[in-house]
């Protein structure tokens, strides 16, 4: 079993304050039998989260190790060929968000605080459909926050994902690209178009955030070596990624909790079911830290080079 746990550890003041306050003796028995393996990511201003470019590694997508922080990782081609659309083609998420426009900054709310059901994600994806098809995108629904678009410009366009500028400022997040030029205008005219429309007037009405603009990721084609991931995938992460939501929210005294639920449950249920393929990655913002099984040589042992973890110190290096 290959357990991965997306933000384990943050860069936030605040909330490595609230790390400090943890108890976590399921994860700390764990990593009394495991040893340090492969370390991804580089820092917190990578385009892909850790957690990301660890899981492509474990699909097997052939993206060398190097480029992971910065590359196209094409999860929108991969929940395309879910649904059973065409994957020829390449594909981009298009999240709804709401933006919050300042003097000197942008900021992109958390998406799931907008509350979009289906009937006003829908209705919202018709409104916009004309501007993207005017360009030759193809759009289709697939849930209230995640619409999938197929264009051209998307083969290999390297975006910041959406766990890397959510509750945060943009500016820095931009794609660059003379690709993303067309983006910016879709954006642009995406937020003149929504400005004032009755379904963000009926929004705010209901004390509902607004949707003014989308935020484009997990662009790119489907590899196609070796099977229809690519690569050579080994064991299927089970993904668990209940401290995401509070993290982005910096929701500190939740995202404990979830810690303190995590560690109870799947944490101490996989100590109980260690065995020769079992494998850990913790993920924070700045890198992903995997464990496995196998053992350490003597003369580590003999040294003291491997000592019993703390769990607190393996989690505030991510």
């Amino acid at each position: 079993m290959h357990l991965m746990i997306p933000f384990a550890g943050t860069v936030s003041e605040a909330g490595r304050l609230a790390l400090q306050t943890l108890s976590l003796p399921g994860l700390e028995r764990l990593l009394a039998g495991l040893s340090p393996a492969a370390v991804l990511g580089s820092d917190e201003f990578s385009l892909n989260a850790p957690h990301e470019q660890a899981l492509a590694l474990a699909l097997g997508w052939p993206i060398a190790e190097a480029t992971l922080p910065g590359a196209a990782l094409p999860w929108a081609a991969l929940q395309a060929a879910a649904l059973g659309l065409d994957t020829r083609q390449p594909w981009g998420l298009l999240t709804p968000v709401q933006l919050h426009v300042g003097t000197e900054q942008v900021s992109l709310g958390l998406p799931a605080d907008l509350q979009l059901d289906e009937a006003s994600s829908r209705e919202l994806l018709e409104l916009v459909r004309p501007l993207f098809e005017s360009e030759g995108f193809s759009l289709h629904w697939a849930a209230p926050l995640q619409w999938l678009a197929s264009h051209a410009l998307f083969d290999g366009l390297a975006t910041a994902s959406l766990d890397r500028v959510t509750g945060r400022h943009l500016n820095p997040w931009l794609a660059g690209q003379r690709e993303a030029r067309l983006i910016h205008r879709l954006q642009s005219e995406v937020q003149m178009l929504l400005h004032y429309h009755p379904l963000n007037e009926q929004r705010e009405a209901a004390g509902l955030p607004v949707v003014n603009s989308f935020w484009l990721s997990g662009c790119g084609r489907l590899p196609a070596a070796g099977g229809p991931l690519g690569g050579s995938p080994g064991p299927a992460p089970t993904l668990d990624d209940r401290l995401r939501a509070p993290a982005l929210a910096e929701d500190w005294a939740g995202w404990a909790e979830a810690w303190q639920a995590l560690d109870a449950g799947p944490i101490t249920a996989l100590q109980g079911e260690a065995g020769a393929d079992t494998r850990l990655t913790l993920c924070g913002e700045r890198r992903a830290q995997a464990f496995t099984l196998a053992p350490q040589g003597l003369w580590q042992r003999l040294s003291g080079g491997w000592r019993r973890p703390s769990a607190l110190a393996v989690l505030e290096t991510l």
